[in-house]
């Protein structure tokens, strides 16, 4: 039965395991000795080879209809220089709390003024740390205007 499994294999053109055998077939195996003789078991459909099994694009298509689908606002579809938007903000806090503690070091702040402008800082009042020293003067928080 391997020999013949193997004949027609060779004849189907398929590997091995896809050459099926009808049960009907079993007791004319034993006569077979040519290819001519698989041939002709071929052709009666006693022996025939399963359809190839494909990989199912299932599982991919969802998977990339969804990608399609998206915003597609990833980093790799942006254009321009990359900046880090938190490292951003902390350089922009920190120049602000050191500006902070210089007034309040020089003696130009009062404490209760400092806390609250500091929470302000942490609060994203303020743009950037020239738009903390235009309001600082505007409100005349300190005794002469800082620069």
């Amino acid at each position: 039965m391997v020999d013949v499994k193997r004949l027609a294999a060779d004849i189907l053109g398929v590997g091995v395991s896809r050459v099926k055998i009808s049960p009907e077939a079993v007791e004319r195996l034993e006569e077979v000795v040519t290819k001519d003789d698989v041939r002709a078991l071929i052709e009666e459909g006693l022996i025939w080879a399963e359809p190839e099994k494909g990989v199912s694009r299932g599982r991919w298509r969802v998977r990339h209809l969804k990608k399609k689908l998206g915003r597609r606002r990833g980093p790799g579809s942006r254009e321009g220089k990359r900046v880090d938007e938190e490292e951003v903000w902390k350089n922009k806090v920190r120049a602000m709390r050191r500006f902070l503690n210089t007034l309040k070091r020089q003696g130009k702040l009062e404490p209760a003024v400092w806390r609250q402008l500091y929470r302000m800082v942490k609060g994203n009042y303020f743009r950037d740390l020239g738009h903390l020293k235009t309001y600082i003067n505007e409100h005349k928080l300190t005794k002469e205007p800082v620069r």
